[in-house]
């Protein structure tokens, strides 16, 4: 998607951060914008990053800036190049663009200057404690840290011990580098935070150059600098560290930028735990990062959600600093109502039920007028074949229905989606009594489901000639992916996440849609080609279903 259709799609009542950036260009402060998405490469983007994605693009979009995407690569032991490539990837797909593609790893050299520099300053110091004893020492909320032994080293010894640090004379653990700032202070983060680690792992960009590394503290703030970012968004858990944000600019005497926090997407029934994700990855539970079940932005891509469902979603409920969940249900609002104005209409049995029409003459072939899409009238007709042996949905039919069954049953009668009106005449049943086949006949005056004699029929229902149906697997999903254990409260694997349909039948001009392809199946929901798809042999997965539980539940309120 081009960006000005992107851009387009911006508009509504401003939120707070809006409201700053606008605040900040009337009184000059900024003449351009610059935002960044700054991702760190360890996994696959999931649908919480879409709305982080949405707002920095979409602000600088809006406000004629620019949006650079940088790749927080100081974690070497699990960050990898098939990541980077994942999110860029993803956030393409979403109809983004970023001006420069930056890596923390480009100001590696730059970073370790600027600790040589704190050293010099007398603000930061060579500590030989361990993790654990670190943690210890830091205090709570109700008690002040403890000073580490080392903090009033020399800065002679402290420039010694970090070059040693860097040329890898230590083991990995053994020493870190500490800003020297207030143990007492009441923000934790600032009692004295780790800057530098001692870690041995090959870098993806860097190799084994380095064998120190930068904590995310003091790497974020001085690459948003370097890069002159007028505007840092973060999500509200890094409110508690901004102050140390703040402090290592100000100490180093480079550009401040302002960090602004807004509340991270929280969506009902689902989990976006990295680890967790990995967990079901690496057991083998899912199909990949991409499975469709699984939240991340490939995944959903892969279920059939589409870019534009997903950006109105984002701009639907709004950026706040107040952390809330958003009912899943919105977000299949906004698939379904995109989807319903694009995707075409096609017929699809998923649990067939085979039908002999006894009075349609042998061999013959008709051929009727469908719709495409109502919504779209410039989508036209296709045509569908129908002939004397149908399949149609198993339950479709009931043998003894209730009252208000509208559907097929002995001695009733049908209208056929397109087709005719027929009635079933005999129910076929195997030697165990299950229903196999049914019998019916139907009248040829009612081609194209009106009756000449105006008789009424209240049902409609879908099939697919037998003829010329095309097998395919769908991929049904009626529960969540993850369950909470009732003994331990920890989400786990749902086995009844996913239910694989192998002998289902759908129309004739499914045979070859390449994956990606959207549809409705009518009266079913919406489904999506998937990648798994061989030639005349589609695998579909559901999307989301017709059913609006959303628009619903609106009502109620």
């Amino acid at each position: 998607m081009a960006d000005a259709e992107v851009r387009n799609e911006n508009t509504g009542s401003k939120d707070f951060i809006r409201k700053i950036v606008e605040e900040d260009l009337a009184s000059g402060k900024h003449t351009d914008i610059q935002t960044r998405f700054p991702p760190e490469p360890n996994g696959y983007l999931h649908i919480g990053h879409a709305k982080s994605i949405c707002l920095n693009f979409g602000i600088a979009q809006e406000y004629g800036g620019k949006c650079n995407l940088r790749f927080d690569d100081t974690n070497p032991s699990k960050e990898e190049d098939e990541y980077v490539e994942a999110i860029q990837e993803d956030i393409e797909w979403l109809g983004f663009h970023w001006d420069k593609k930056f890596f923390a790893s480009d100001y590696f050299d730059q970073l370790y200057e600027w600790a040589v520099q704190l050293i010099k300053d007398g603000k930061a110091y060579v500590c030989d404690q361990t993790g654990e004893e670190i943690s210890q020492m830091r205090g709570d909320l109700t008690r002040p840290g403890v000073e580490s032994p080392d903090r009033n080293r020399s800065v002679e010894e402290n420039l010694d011990l970090f070059t040693r640090m860097k040329n890898g004379e230590f083991p990995d653990g053994s020493r870190t580098l500490r800003a020297k700032i207030d143990m007492a202070s009441p923000n934790i983060n600032m009692r004295d935070p780790v800057m530098y680690r001692i870690l041995r792992a090959t870098h993806h960009r860097t190799g084994d150059k380095w064998c120190i590394y930068p904590m995310y503290d003091f790497t974020h703030g001085q690459c948003d600098s370097i890069e002159k970012i007028t505007h840092s968004i973060c999500t509200l858990e890094f409110e508690n560290h901004r102050p140390l944000y703040n402090w290592f600019c100000q100490n180093l005497g480079i550009y401040n930028p302002r960090q602004i926090e807004f509340a991270r997407l929280n969506l009902t029934g689902t989990v976006m735990s990295k680890r967790l994700l990995l967990k079901l990855v690496n057991s083998g539970s899912v199909r990949g990062w991409d499975d469709p079940r699984m939240p991340t932005i490939c995944g959903i891509r892969r279920r059939g959600y589409t870019p534009e469902a997903i950006r109105k979603f984002c701009r639907t409920i709004g950026v706040s600093k107040v952390d809330s969940c958003v009912d899943m249900a919105l977000l299949e609002f906004h698939v379904r109502e995109h989807l319903n104005a694009v995707a075409p209409r096609v017929m699809a049995v998923l649990r067939p039920l085979k039908v002999t029409i006894t009075n349609w003459e042998p061999g013959k072939v008709d051929y009727l007028d469908a719709v495409n899409n109502p919504e779209r009238p410039e989508d036209g007709t296709r045509q569908i074949p129908f002939s004397g042996e149908l399949f149609i949905e198993r339950d479709d039919f009931m043998e003894e229905p209730p009252k208000k069954f509208f559907r097929l049953a002995p001695g009733k009668e049908v209208r056929l989606r397109w087709g005719y009106f027929i009635k079933c005449e005999e129910v076929v049943k195997d030697a165990n009594g299950n229903i196999i086949e049914l019998k019916c006949t139907y009248d040829p005056e009612t081609r194209g489901g009106q009756a000449p004699d105006g008789r009424k029929v209240k049902g409609t229902i879908h099939w697919v000639s037998a003829a010329h149906a095309v097998n395919a697997e769908v991929r049904l999903f009626p529960e969540p992916l993850l369950v909470k254990d009732e003994e331990t409260g920890m989400a786990d694997f749902n086995p009844r996440s996913e239910e694989v349909l192998t002998e289902c039948k759908l129309e004739p001009a499914l045979a070859n849609v390449e994956p990606g392809y959207r549809c409705q199946f009518e009266r079913l929901g919406y489904f999506c080609c998937d990648k798994d798809s061989i030639p005349g042999k589609p695998v579909f997965n559901s999307t989301v279903t017709l059913k609006d539980t959303w628009a619903k539940e609106q009502k109620k309120n």
